[in-house]
């Protein structure tokens, strides 16, 4: 990994990015344009910067590093991960979890990072407003219910709080419509082969369409669902420990809760989730474990179905089905 200057770690949060660099050590920015100017500013040239698939938050410094010709690449977490529990380190900071990821990137061939187009940056743009728009309603529909509780609501309160619900549903219902339009302009076709598949809603189409470039950042199914985050893990050493079987739940959150969401429609209307359902069901497992199944078999089916061009067939039954059967 020498031929690089210098390797700098990231670790993002909300309002701050730690940097850890091979030489420089720790630094801290603030998580906007003043800090990643700073942050250029200070970065020698022919460096690589390693920072983590974290939701929204990696991509609009991603962007902008990559625009300014900086060589960058963004890991999946599990990784990092798995490369801290290896080196049995203790990592309780983000200091400290940016120089993991700096020395993960020092002994590592790690993945360049291709630029999202300008479509997919403002649909995560508008994908992370419509997140807040919608924490915003529902915080308020709370008050609304709050107040109706008491039984003697404050008019004022009361007509106040059913405007800014009102208010905040139309800028809703219009972020929807705007990212509806942009997808439309590149994978209509995709868009259209994801929401035949029952249980696969619109949104949650729209976001997959757009955090997997079109399906073109996988190569797999498993590669997609360990990014995801829906992959079990199990816990067993010898014949003392037998620990649950439990999803990683590192990855993206946001397509992860999406598609437990979605979990409840296509167990009831999607065939093979159905199947998989009850199976488990049956087996005298919870409930949430057999959702989460589902919600696996969901992301391979849209793997499968944007990768093959071909619509949702409950009647479908795949080549290596056929020959185990």
């Amino acid at each position: 990994m020498n031929k690089y200057k210098e390797i700098f770690g990231v670790d993002i949060s909300k309002d701050v990015f730690d940097v850890y660099g091979s030489t420089s050590g720790h630094n801290q920015f603030k998580n906007d344009a003043s800090g990643f100017n700073f942050f250029l500013k200070n970065l020698p040239k022919n460096s690589l910067v390693i920072m983590e698939a974290t939701g929204y938050y990696h991509y609009r410094l991603a962007q902008f590093l990559y625009k300014q010709s900086v060589i960058v690449s963004v890991v999946n977490p599990l990784s990092i991960k798995r490369f801290i529990q290896m080196k049995l380190a203790k990592v309780k900071t983000d200091k400290s979890y940016a120089k993991a990821i700096c020395d993960y990137g020092m002994i590592n061939e790690v993945p360049l990072y291709n630029a999202l187009t300008d479509v997919q940056s403002e649909c995560l743009q508008l994908f992370r407003w419509l997140d807040s728009l919608i924490k915003k309603r529902t915080a308020t529909k709370n008050k609304i219910h709050g107040e109706e509780v008491l039984g003697v609501p404050s008019k004022w309160v009361y007509r106040s709080l059913i405007r800014v619900k009102k208010h905040l549903e139309r800028e809703i219902k219009g972020i929807e419509e705007k990212l509806l339009t942009l997808v439309k302009q590149e994978q209509q076709a995709q868009l259209t082969l994801l929401t035949s598949i029952p249980g696969i809603g619109l949104k949650t189409a729209l976001f997959l369409i757009v955090v997997t470039d079109g399906f073109e950042k996988f190569e797999t199914a498993a590669q997609l669902c360990s990014y995801v985050g829906i992959t079990p893990t199990i816990r067993e050493s010898g014949s003392s420990v037998r620990g649950r079987a439990r999803i990683s739940k590192v990855g993206n959150r946001k397509l992860r809760n999406l598609l437990f969401l979605c979990s409840f429609t296509a167990c009831k209307h999607n065939k093979g989730c159905r199947e998989i359902y009850e199976r488990i069901v049956n087996k005298g497992k919870s409930k949430k474990l057999a959702l989460i199944a589902v919600s696996n078999k969901l992301l391979k089916q849209s793997f499968a179905i944007a990768k093959s061009g071909l619509a949702y067939d409950e009647t479908y039954v795949s080549v290596l089905s056929k020959q185990i059967s």
